[in-house]
């Protein structure tokens, strides 16, 4: 965890991770622990996130368009890891990072492709993997560099096994107001599927 303290009413929180880490499920934990979730729901529940996504289109263009940030302090939003160097400068940022076992996020976005239909032109596994690791330290690196961020990294799968631990640093990292009983009763084990 890199540690600054930032007043969290007046930051902005990130949900950040590789694709299929365990975003959505931290995104639930901090709903159900009273903050302002900021979603369009336009990508609805299904069979791979039951609970929903909690997804705002918005954020795939911060790089081109910022200006509705102005309503997410004290709110939080989730972000792939891949955008993060788009977010301004000019804002303060908390972000929770989640990681997770790179098998298991690699054998997760494959069941979700295919359920979607066969893709032409992926990559192979251990590919992917050299990838993401590639990508992990790039973001990791420019994170611990940024003045404007705050980061916690959270493991999903000690999440699974630990949830009130979990829920517990998360609290503390944003200020010690949330309900932690409430959010350690949104983790179900039976939704951690990919296990490696």
């Amino acid at each position: 965890m890199t540690a600054k303290a930032h007043n969290p009413n007046h930051s902005i929180i990130i949900v950040s991770g590789l694709p299929r880490s365990g975003t959505s499920l931290m995104m639930q934990m901090l709903a159900a622990g009273g903050l302002a979730v900021l979603t369009d729901n336009l990508r609805q529940a299904d069979e791979d996130n039951p609970r929903g996504y909690f997804e705002i289109e918005k954020v795939k263009s911060i790089k081109e368009d910022a200006s509705w940030l102005g309503d997410a302090r004290g709110k939080v939003l989730k972000m792939v890891s891949m955008l993060l160097q788009d977010l301004p400068s000019d804002r303060v940022f908390k972000i929770i990072f989640m990681r997770r076992i790179l098998d298991e996020v690699l054998a997760s976005q494959a069941k979700m492709l295919k359920r979607r239909g066969p893709e032409e032109g992926t990559v192979g596994d251990e590919q992917m993997k050299s990838i993401y690791r590639k990508h992990l330290r790039g973001i990791e690196s420019w994170l611990s560099k940024q003045t404007n961020i705050a980061v916690l990294y959270v493991d999903y799968n000690r999440t699974i096994r630990e949830p009130l631990e979990t829920a517990m640093e998360v609290n503390r990292f944003l200020g010690g107001t949330l309900k932690v009983e409430e959010m350690v009763m949104t983790v179900d084990e039976q939704l951690y599927r990919q296990r490696k």
